[in-house]
Order: structure tokens, then sequence, then C-alpha cells
């Protein structure tokens, strides 16, 4: 169960601070179709988070999420794999704008934190295999996703923490397998993920 406001650290960004992390973070996709419609703002087919961020106090965590699935690539996978370890877990799905313009930055922090066993790993919620593989050959993505599009099962996992048409959401989840923290659309900025993966992975609770 999620904390209320109360007791949680809960940082909304501004809409004027929002569009323009969101303008710097589309700098260089003009040529992706996807991202323009993105960029200005039309709002067509798919439904964005608010872009709050939420840090949630050890003290105030729920239990522990379990969750399996299977990968793109035919794989099993399931929360046992990351016990006791920091992970990030991605809803997405390849036709959303915003999930394209972040997929540099999450890709590029994973890569960053791999040395320290931090595990990513997505969730995509509409998606066949193919269009699945196909988004993460075009965007560099080499981290694994979960297709989650038949069963609904993950998602079903993070109930209460993830709006079901709130996409894109990341959250980080530590080492107890607890939500550490949300952002609720899509990332704000690089060094706001970066700094919540890094306090959650500092934690010694």
């Amino acid at each position: 169960m999620m904390p209320t406001p109360k007791n949680r650290r809960l940082r909304i960004l501004a809409p004027a601070a929002a569009l323009a992390a969101v303008a710097l973070l589309l700098t260089g996709c003009t040529t992706d179709s996807l991202a323009a419609q993105y960029r200005a703002g039309t709002g067509q087919n798919y439904i964005a988070g608010d872009g709050s961020i939420t840090e949630i106090a050890l003290d105030h965590r729920g239990p522990s999420i379990s969750f399996a699935g299977t990968t793109e690539h035919g794989d099993a996978v399931s929360s046992k794999d990351y016990a006791g370890k920091v992970l990030v877990v991605n809803f997405w799905y390849a036709g959303c704008p915003p999930c394209r313009v972040e997929a540099p930055d999450l890709e590029a922090l994973y890569k960053k934190y791999q040395p320290q066993d931090v595990g990513f790993l997505g969730v995509n919620l509409y998606d066949s295999a193919g269009t699945a593989l196909g988004f993460a050959t075009d965007h560099g993505v080499t981290y694994p996703s979960v297709l989650d599009r038949d069963t609904g099962s993950v998602l079903l996992a993070f109930s209460g923490t993830v709006p079901p048409k709130a996409t894109p959401t990341t959250l980080v989840i530590d080492k107890k397998g607890r939500v550490a923290a949300r952002i609720l659309g899509a990332i704000p900025d690089r060094s706001i993920l970066d700094s919540l993966i890094s306090s959650t992975l500092a934690e010694t609770d």
C-alpha cells in the first residue's frame, strides 16, 4: 500500500519546468514523427503521467513485490532474479512518444550502473515480441523487457503503484523488493533518475 501524502516526500515539476525539460530531451529527435507529436503536445494515442516524482521513506514502503513473466527474447524472468539488488522497472510500449524520448537515458543509466549490479527491466504493456525487439534495435536498448500484453500480470503485481494508463512510468525498487521511488510520466532529466538510483543503492536497511 502506497503511503499517504503526509508520509512521503513529493516533488511535482512545475508545468513550465516540465515543458522545458521535455524540450531539452527532444533535441535531435525531429526525424521521429511520434517524438515530434509528443513535442507538439497533441497527446494523440497515449496518456502521459503527470510528471510527479515520489520518493518513499524506508519506514513507509510497502511489502516486497513479486512478479514473473517472459521477455521479448523468450526468457523467463521474475522478481527472484533481482533479489538483494536495486532494480529499475520501466513501463512502456513502442507507440508511446515519451517512451522513445527517454529510451537513451534509461540505456545510459543501465550501462552506468551495470558494474554495480543494478538491474533494469522494461515492462512492455501492448506490443508483440517483434515490435519490442524492433524498438530495442532502433533505440539501442540492451536490457530486457517483459511482454505483459497477454496477461497483464506484471502490471497487476504493481497495482496501486503504477496507474494502468500512465505511460511511461519508472520505478526504483530497493534491495528488499519494495518500491522506493516513482517517476510518473517521462523522465524529466537523466540526473533525476540517476539520483534516485544512487540514493537507493546507498541504503543499508
